[in-house]
C-alpha cells in the first residue's frame, strides 16, 4: 500500500494526487495510488479538500485548539464567483422549488454574503478527505454507518415456478440490521410462513415448496440496512412473476390474394411479460425463408411486398418463444391461396430479370405497409437502442435506403438490419435526435416516409454522491447532480427519513443539490440519501458522513530492509494512517534536516525516491508522521549492491562435427548476493546433458552435433538482478582433412565480401556478384544473403538465400513494390564473417497482390460481437502501396448483402452481433494497384454468452469403490448459448465413513466432451461421502450448476502401510516398524507380512504373519547370521489386501565402532508384545582388587531402512541367553572390535561346497571335540554349576518367570558361582590353578577362572557365535570356529 493519506505536496495550494487510474473501482486518468482503501474513489469524486490556510493552521495549532473560520476579508477569484453565483442560482425559494414540505429555520434564513464566500473557497479549496486502509486491525476498531453492497435489479421479474429471491446485503460496523418495506408500507416478514431473511443479510427467500402463488407477492419493495450510525436504503424494486399466456384457439380460413398484391400475416401473441421472441415457421417446424421481398417486422407479422406462386407451397404459423419458461406457443398455421394468370409455377422464371412480366404481374410503383401515411414520430430514451422500420410494397420488390436531414447517419453506431428495411441506431444521445427518412424505390418510382425522432433521458448521474469520511473540525460536502430530460428533481433524506423532517444540524447547510458540512464533529454522522427522478425514471444513491479522530499508525512492518542496485533509482515506501491526515517527513541515520529535493524526492503519498542510489546513500532512513494527536515512526534499512556484469562474454563459433566447443561467461558481482548462472539454448531453457558441463564460468559441449546449433545466452542473474549475453554456435559437416602446408598455419573467420554489384536488372529478379574475402586459411563454405527493405521494416534485415562457397555471383527472385538493399556474409568452419557494405538499392515494379492473408478467423470476445483476426501480410507479399485488407461479412444461409469495411490492421470487431450465430468470412488485400485474388469463405462465430440452463435428471450409479457412473438428459440447443464443448461434474468429498478422519473438500471437475448423456467419475477415495453438480461447459464457461447430488462410495483396499522401516539391532533380530495407511479407505481388520530368506540366488521358504489393526511392530528372530531377508508388508479390509510395501534387511556391515556402556548394562528384554527393548552391548573393563574379568562381546551397530510408503505392527517371542557377571562402579572402557567380512554375499559363490573348506571345518570340529572332553572334566572337579542352557530349550510352564514367555533377570542371576571363592567386598578371587582354555580362545585378552566362571562366559559367547558366524572378530579361535559352523 504506497499511499494511504498524505497531505499535499504543493505546500500552501494544497493539492493531493487523485487515486490510482488502474484501480478497477476508480475511473482512467488518475495518478498512482492503490485500490486497496475504502471508499478511495469516493473520497477523491466528492472532491473534498482542506483549505490551504486551514492546513497551515494546523500545522502550528496544539491539539485541542479550534479551527480558525475563513472570514469575509477572503477575496474571491472570477471562477470562485461563478461558483457562488451557481449556488446562489441553485438554492430553493419557495414553492415550486423542487422543496419537498418545510424548510427548517437555518436553511430558510438568508446568511450575510461573507458566510457564501467563506463556503465557496472552503468548497473549492477542501483538503484530501481520509481514506481508510484495508488492514483488519484497523477496520476492525473504525465504526462505519452502513453501506449496502449487493441488491435486486429495479424491475426484478421470477419464474413462477421457482422460489422468489429478492437480495439486500449490506456492510458497516457494527454489522447493520435489516427490514424491508412492501408497496411503502412495513413488510412483517414473522408473520408469513413462507418469507423468511438470509442470515448476515437482508436477502429475501419466499418458498413455494408447501404452496402459495407468487402472484400474491408482486409489488414493489425496498430494504433498510441500519446501525447505530444510521441507516442506508436500497432501490425500490418492483417484483413481477413472470407470464407465458395461451394463444386464443381460433380457425383461420385460407388467405386468398392476388399474385403480386403486397400481403400482411398478423401474428397478435399473446402478451407475456418478459415479452416473447416471435419467429415464422411452417408447421413441419421448417423455417421461413426471408429475404428483401418475405420479412418479419419487428412488431412479429410477416410481410409480403409481393406474393408469388411459389409462396403457396408451404404454410405460416407465428410461434412465440417465452424466455422465463423455456416454452414455444405455435399459432394456428395461414394457408395462402394465390390467385394468377400464370398457374404453372416456372422455377426457371424465378431469378428471371424479368420475372413478374414473364409471369403476367403487372408493375406498380412502391407504397409503405409499414408505417402508414407519409410521416410519423417516435420517442427513445437516452442510451438505448433506437430501431426505425420502413416495410414497402410493390412490383418489383423495392430497395430501402435510409437518410438522415441535415446531417449523415452516425457511422459509428447506426446498424442496417432486415434486409435494409430497419435501421438501428445503439446508444442513442440526445444528438441522435431529428428528422430521418426512408426511401422506397423500384423501377417504376419511389416514396418516402419521414420519421421525427425526440430523445428523451431518464436520470444520469453527472456527481453521484460518494462516502465522506472526516477529522473532527473539517469541512467537507455531498453533491448530487444528475441529468435528464425532462430535468430531474432533487430530494435529499437522511437515514431514510426526508431531511426537512430530520432534526436541524447546525454544522450541514443545503444548498440545491449540494450539503454542505462545516466544522465536522462525531454526532455528524449519519448515511444521506439522494433520489432525483422525472417522468422515465429515477436514480437513488447512499453517501455516508464518517469522522474520525485517529493518532498516527505505521501499516507497514518495522525496520524493514531495502537492497537496491547501485546507480539504479529506488523508492521507501512508509504506509501510514492518521485522522486528521498525518505530515510525514524522511530524515537520514537520524540527524539532519527533512530529505527533499536533489537526488530526493518526497511524493504526495509520503513515499521518498532516491533518483540514482549511490554508496554514500546507504543507511537508515526514518519516516516520521505527525498530525494534532501525536506522531509515529518507521524505519527503513537501505543497503547499496554492486551491479552484476558479464565481462567476458561469449563468442560466436563455427565448430566441427564431433569436436568440443567451450563457451566462456565470465561474471563479476556483489559478493553478498547469491550468483546463478544459467544457459539458455535459442531462448529456451538448455538442458544439461551427459555431453555438456556446465561450469562457473564457462559451458563445454563435447562431440558437438548439428542439433547444438543455435544461439546460446549465458545468464548471471542474482535476487536484485541480471544481466545477458548471447552468442551462436554454428555446426558444419565432417570434411577431409587437409593435406597441403596450410594446414598447420592458424585458421580464423573469412574476411568480409567487397565491391557487391547488382545486374541483369528485371522486374522480378536481379543478379548480385561479389568478390570474396580472404578465406584466413579455412575455406569458405557458405554465402548468405540478406535483404533490407525500407517500408515496412527499415533498418531490419532478413535472410533472402543461401549458396556455396564455390560462387560469387548468383540471380535473386524478387517481390513487387519492395525498395531491395543487399548484403553478404561468408561463412567458414571458424564462423561468420561481418556482413558486407550494402549494395545499392533496387525497387521493383508494383502490382496487385496475388494472395490475401492467412489464418483467417471469426471469433467472439463478448457475447455480442466478432473479432474477425488475419495474419497480416509481409513487405515481400505486398506487391504495392497502401497495403489494406477488405474485410466482408454476412449471417450465414440469410443471403443478405455482405457488410464490408476497409482495415489497415490485423483485426476488425464486429458489434451488436447476436449470441452464437455462424458468419461467412472473407478478407482480401487490396493495394494501389489493386485487389487481390477472390478470397475463401471462411465460417466463424459471433461470441458466446454463459449457458442458461444445467442438466437435468442426474442419476448416479456407483460401480465400484473408486468409481461412479453418471447420467443426465440433455439441456436445449438454445440454452447453451455457443459451442457445447463439455458437461462437466464438479464433486468433492465431504466426509470419510472412518471417524476423526480429516479429508480435504477440494473440488474436482471431470467433464465429458460433446453432447453426451452419459459418463463415468472415476480415482475417487473409497469408504467416502460425496456430492457432485452438474454443469454446461461452452467456450465462454461454466452455465448454473444443477441440483447438488450425494452418494458414497463402498469400503475399498487400503494403500501401502507408510513408513515402513526395517532395523537389524544385532545379528540376532531384525526389528520392524511402520504406520498405519494413509488412506485407509475402510475399517482396517489387520495386517499381513510375507517374508522369505535369500542367500545369493537360493531363496528359502516364505513365512506369512497376519497381525491385528493396532499392531505396528514385530521381530523376527534371525534363523541364520550370513542370509539376507525379504519383507512384504500390506493393511486389509473385509474387501481385500491393500498395496503391498517392499523391504529387505540391511547388507552385514564390515565394521562397527561401539560405545561405551553404562556402568551396569541392562540385558535384552523381549516382552510379550513382541517388542524388543535393548541397549547397545559395549566392552565394559570391570576393575576388582584382586581380580579383573573383562567381556569381549561382539559389537554389530543398528542399520535402519526406511520407505516414505505406511505400514502397521505385529508381535513375534524371541529367546535370549542369560550370562552373570560381576562388576563394580569402574568407569567403562572402549574396545574397539574388528568384524570380518561375511564369508556370503549376493555377489560371491557358497564356499560351503568347497572340498577345503569342508576339510578345514572337519580339523576343527575334532579339535573342539578334544576340548570339550577336557572341559567336563574339569567341570567333574570344579563341582555343579548353576548355568541354564536356553537356547534351544523350550519354556516350561512350571518355571514361572517365563510364563510370559520373557526372561527375567533377578538377583539370582548376580550370585557368585557354586565353588567360586568369594572376598569380603564381594569379589571373586581367581583359583590358583591357571589350566584353562583361555589360551584357545583370544590370547591374553580374556582369563576364565576354573571355579566355573567360564562357563558362564562361555554360555555368552555360545548364543553370540550362533548369530554372528565368521564375521566376529574371534573367528580364528578353535572354539569360534566350531559355534560358527552351528
Amino acid at each position: 500500500m504506497r499511499r494511504l493519506a498524505a497531505r499535499g505536496a504543493a505546500g500552501d495550494a494544497g493539492e493531493v494526487a487523485p487515486p490510482a487510474a488502474d484501480s478497477t473501482d476508480c475511473a482512467p486518468g488518475r495518478s498512482p495510488s492503490p485500490c486497496r482503501l475504502i471508499d478511495l474513489c469516493a473520497i477523491w469524486d466528492a472532491g473534498v479538500f482542506l483549505p490551504a490556510a486551514v492546513a497551515a493552521a494546523w500545522k502550528g495549532a496544539p491539539s485541542g485548539v479550534p479551527r480558525r473560520r475563513l472570514n469575509e476579508a477572503e477575496t474571491l477569484s472570477s471562477v470562485q464567483k461563478a461558483q457562488l453565483q451557481r449556488l446562489e442560482a441553485a438554492r430553493p425559494r419557495g414553492p415550486g422549488s423542487g422543496d419537498r414540505g418545510p424548510v427548517p429555520r437555518m436553511a430558510r434564513q438568508q446568511p450575510p454574503p461573507w458566510v457564501h464566500a467563506a463556503i465557496l473557497f472552503s468548497l473549492l479549496s477542501l483538503s484530501t478527505a481520509i481514506e481508510i486502509p484495508m488492514d483488519p486491525s484497523i477496520q476492525n476498531e473504525l465504526s462505519q454507518p452502513p453501506t449496502i453492497t449487493k441488491q435486486s435489479v429495479k424491475d426484478h421479474i421470477v419464474d413462477p415456478r421457482d422460489n422468489i429471491l429478492i437480495e439486500c446485503e449490506a456492510k458497516g460496523n457494527p454489522a447493520p440490521s435489516f427490514h424491508w418495506t412492501r408497496n411503502s408500507r412495513f413488510f412483517n416478514i414473522a408473520k408469513d410462513p413462507r418469507v423468511s431473511m438470509r442470515r448476515r443479510s437482508g436477502t429475501l427467500v419466499i418458498d413455494f415448496r408447501s404452496g402459495g402463488r407468487p402472484e400474491e407477492y408482486e409489488g414493489e419493495y425496498q430494504c433498510f440496512a441500519r446501525n447505530k450510525f444510521g441507516t442506508a436504503l436500497s432501490n425500490r424494486i418492483r417484483l413481477q412473476v413472470s407470464k407465458s399466456p395461451l394463444w386464443p384457439k381460433e380457425n383461420l380460413d385460407p388467405v386468398v390474394v392476388q399474385e403480386g398484391a403486397p400481403l400482411t400475416l398478423q401474428c397478435n401473441p399473446p402478451p407475456g411479460l418478459p415479452s416473447p421472441v416471435i419467429f415464422w415457421m411452417s408447421s413441419s417446424m421448417e423455417p421461413i425463408t426471408q429475404d428483401k421481398r418475405v420479412s418479419q417486422g419487428h412488431n412479429g407479422d410477416l410481410y409480403f411486398s409481393n406474393v408469388m406462386l411459389q409462396d403457396m407451397q408451404t404454410d405460416y404459423s407465428c410461434n412465440a418463444r417465452f424466455h422465463f419458461t423455456h416454452t414455444i406457443q405455435q399459432k394456428n398455421p395461414f394457408n395462402l391461396k394465390v390467385l394468377t394468370n400464370h398457374p404453372y409455377n416456372d422455377s426457371s422464371l424465378r431469378n428471371h430479370p424479368d420475372m413478374y412480366s414473364a409471369r403476367g404481374v403487372a408493375e406498380r410503383t412502391p407504397s409503405f405497409m409499414y408505417p402508414q401515411g407519409t410521416a410519423s414520430s417516435q420517442m427513445v430514451l437516452r442510451g438505448m437502442d433506437l430501431l426505425l422500420e420502413c416495410i414497402a410494397s410493390g412490383v418489383p420488390t423495392p430497395d430501402i435506403a435510409w437518410y438522415k436531414k441535415g446531417g449523415d447517419l452516425p457511422s459509428d453506431k447506426a446498424k442496417l438490419e432486415n434486409f435494409n428495411k430497419a435501421l438501428r441506431i445503439t446508444n442513442v444521445s440526445e444528438e441522435d435526435s431529428g428528422e430521418y427518412f426512408c426511401l422506397a424505390s423500384n423501377k417504376m418510382g419511389s416514396i418516402r416516409h419521414t420519421i421525427s425522432v425526440r430523445v428523451k433521458a431518464a436520470p444520469y448521474w453527472l456527481d453521484e454522491p460518494k462516502n465522506l469520511i472526516l477529522a473532527p473540525g473539517e469541512d467537507g460536502r455531498l453533491v448530487c447532480r444528475a441529468n435528464g430530460n425532462p430535468k430531474p428533481t432533487v430530494q435529499w433524506m437522511v437515514n431514510g427519513e426526508p431531511l426537512q423532517s430530520a432534526p436541524p444540524n447546525p454544522n450541514r447547510e443545503v444548498a440545491g443539490d449540494t450539503i454542505i458540512f462545516r466544522d465536522t464533529q462525531i454526532s455528524s454522522r449519519a448515511v444521506y440519501q439522494c433520489n432525483t427522478s422525472n417522468e422515465h425514471g429515477y436514480l437513488l444513491a447512499n453517501a455516508f458522513v464518517s469522522v474520525l479522530d485517529v493518532p498516527p499508525r505505521m501499516l507497514s512492518p518495522r525496520n524493514q530492509l531495502i537492497r537496491v542496485i547501485l546507480y539504479n533509482r529506488t523508492r521507501l515506501d512508509c504506509p501510514f494512517f492518521g485522522s486528521p491526515i498525518p505530515t510525514l517527513r524522511w530524515f537520514k541515520n537520524g540527524q539532519g534536516s527533512n530529505l527533499d529535493g536533489g537526488n530526493y524526492h518526497v511524493y504526495e503519498n509520503g513515499s521518498l525516491e532516491i533518483k540514482m542510489i549511490r554508496k554514500e546513500d546507504q543507511g537508515i532512513y526514518t519516516c516520521v508522521a505527525t498530525n494534532i494527536l501525536g506522531k509515529a515512526e518507521n524505519q527503513v534499512r537501505l543497503e547499496v549492491k554492486d551491479p552484476t556484469r558479464i565481462y567476458r562474454m561469449p563468442e560466436d563459433q563455427v565448430a566441427q562435427r564431433g569436436t568440443t566447443v567451450q563457451l566462456e561467461c565470465r561474471v563479476k558481482h556483489d559478493p553478498s548476493l547469491k550468483l546463478t548462472v544459467s544457459w539458455l539454448k535459442d531462448d529456451e531453457p538448455l538442458y544439461i546433458g551427459n555431453r555438456m558441463k556446465k561450469e562457473e564460468d564457462s559451458l563445454t559441449i563435447f562431440g558437438v552435433a548439428e542439433r547444438d546449433q543455435g544461439s546460446y545466452t549465458c545468464v548471471a542473474s542474482t535476487e536484485l538482478d541480471q544481466d545477458l549475453a548471447k552468442a551462436y554456435l554454428t555446426v558444419l559437416a565432417d570434411q577431409a582433412t587437409p593435406t597441403n602446408r596450410l594446414a598447420a598455419l592458424p585458421k580464423g573467420r573469412p574476411d568480409r565480401p567487397r565491391d557487391l554489384e547488382l545486374t541483369d536488372l528485371a522486374e522480378r529478379s536481379v543478379r548480385l556478384t561479389w568478390i570474396p574475402g580472404d578465406d584466413n586459411n579455412s575455406p569458405i563454405t557458405d554465402y548468405v544473403v540478406q535483404f533490407e527493405e525500407d517500408q515496412f521494416q527499415p533498418g531490419v534485415w532478413h535472410d533472402h538465400s543461401k549458396f556455396p562457397g564455390s560462387v560469387n555471383s548468383a540471380v535473386l527472385q524478387l517481390s513487387p513494390y519492395v525498395n531491395y538493399q543487399f548484403r553478404v556474409i561468408a561463412i567458414n568452419e571458424v564462423g561468420s564473417s561481418h556482413p558486407s557494405l550494402p549494395s545499392e538499392r533496387y525497387r521493383t515494379s508494383g502490382a496487385p497482390p496475388e494472395s490475401n492473408p492467412s489464418d483467417v478467423k471469426g471469433e467472439g470476445t463478448r457475447k455480442n460481437n466478432m473479432e474477425i483476426t488475419w495474419t497480416p501480410m509481409n513487405a515481400t507479399s505486398a506487391f504495392g502501396p497502401n497495403l489494406r485488407y477488405i474485410v466482408k461479412w454476412r449471417r450465414r444461409e440469410t443471403r443478405e448483402t455482405w457488410n464490408n469495411v476497409t482495415v489497415w490492421g490485423s483485426r476488425y470487431v464486429v458489434g451488436q452481433t447476436p449470441v452464437y450465430v455462424p458468419y461467412e468470412i472473407r478478407v482480401q488485400a487490396e493495394n494501389d494497384f489493386g485487389k487481390g485474388p477472390e478470397p475463401d469463405t471462411v465460417i466463424g462465430y459471433s461470441g458466446e454468452d454463459y449457458p442458461r440452463a444445467a442438466p437435468t435428471d442426474v442419476k448416479i450409479r456407483v460401480l465400484n469403490s473408486t468409481a461412479i457412473s453418471l447420467q443426465w438428459n440433455r439441456v436445449y440447443s438454445d440454452t447453451v448459448q455457443g459451442q457445447l464443448r463439455e458437461y462437466r461434474a464438479y464433486y468433492w468429498r465431504e466426509s470419510s465413513l472412518l471417524k476423526n478422519l480429516w479429508v480435504s473438500q477440494k473440488r474436482q471437475q471431470a467433464g465429458f466432451p460433446g453432447d453426451r448423456l452419459r459418463g463415468v467419475v472415476s480415482r475417487l477415495f473409497p469408504y467416502s461421502n460425496y456430492k457432485l453438480e452438474m454443469v454446461v461447459v461452452n467456450g465462454r464457461g461454466d452455465g448454473p450448476r444443477s441440483e447438488t447430488k450425494e452418494f458414497t462410495t463402498p469400503e475399498g483396499v487400503p494403500s501401502a502401510p507408510r513408513r515402513f522401516r526395517v532395523r537389524q539391532p544385532n545379528l540376532e533380530t531384525i526389528n520392524l516398524e511402520w504406520d498405519h495407511p494413509e488412506h485407509p479407505n475402510g475399517i482396517l481388520i489387520g495386517y499381513t507380512l510375507k517374508y522369505v530368506a535369500f542367500n545369493g540366488t537360493k531363496v528359502g521358504k516364505q513365512i506369512v504373519e497376519n497381525f491385528s489393526p493396532n499392531q505396528t511392530k514385530f521381530t523376527v528372530q534371525r534363523a541364520d547370521p550370513v542370509s539376507r531377508y525379504r519383507f512384504s508388508l500390506s493393511a486389509r479390509t473385509q474387501v481385500g489386501s491393500g498395496e503391498a510395501v517392499t523391504e529387505e534387511s540391511p547388507a552385514p556391515p564390515n565394521e562397527a565402532t561401539p560405545t561405551a556402556a553404562p556402568p551396569t548394562s541392562p540385558p535384552t528384554t523381549v516382552g510379550a508384545t513382541g517388542i524388543v527393548s535393548s541397549t547397545d552391548v559395549t566392552a565394559t573393563a570391570a576393575t576388582t582388587e584382586a581380580t579383573t574379568v573383562p567381556t569381549i562381546p561382539t559389537v554389530a551397530p543398528t542399520t535402519i531402512a526406511t520407505t516414505t510408503v505406511a505400514t502397521t505392527t505385529t508381535t513375534t517371542a524371541a529367546t535370549t541367553t542369560t550370562t552373570t557377571t560381576t562388576t563394580t562402579e569402574s568407569p567403562p572402557t572402549t574396545t574397539r572390535t574388528k568384524i570380518q567380512e561375511s564369508a556370503y554375499t549376493n555377489n560371491q559363490a557358497d564356499i560351503a561346497t568347497q572340498g577345503w573348506f569342508i576339510g578345514l571345518m572337519c580339523a576343527i570340529a575334532l579339535l573342539v571335540l578334544i576340548l570339550l572332553i577336557v572341559c567336563f572334566i574339569k567341570r567333574s572337579r570344579g563341582g555343579k554349576y548353576p548355568v541354564r542352557e536356553k537356547k534351544d530349550v523350550p519354556l516350561g510352564p512350571e518355571d514361572p518367570k517365563e510364563e510370559d514367555g520373557s526372561f527375567d533377570y533377578s538377583d539370582e542371576d548376580n550370585k557368585p558361582l557354586q565353588g567360586s571363592q568369594t572376598s569380603l567386598d564381594g569379589t571373586i578371587k581367581q583359583q590358583e590353578s591357571d589350566d584353562s582354555l583361555v589360551d584357545y580362545g583370544e590370547g591374553g585378552e580374556g582369563q576364565f577362572n576354573e571355579d566355573g566362571s567360564f562357563i558362564g562366559q562361555y554360555t555368552v559367547k555360545k548364543d553370540k557365535e550362533e548369530t554372528e558366524g565368521n564375521e566376529s572378530s574371534e573367528a580364528t579361535s578353535p572354539v569360534n570356529a566350531i559355534y560358527s559352523l552351528a
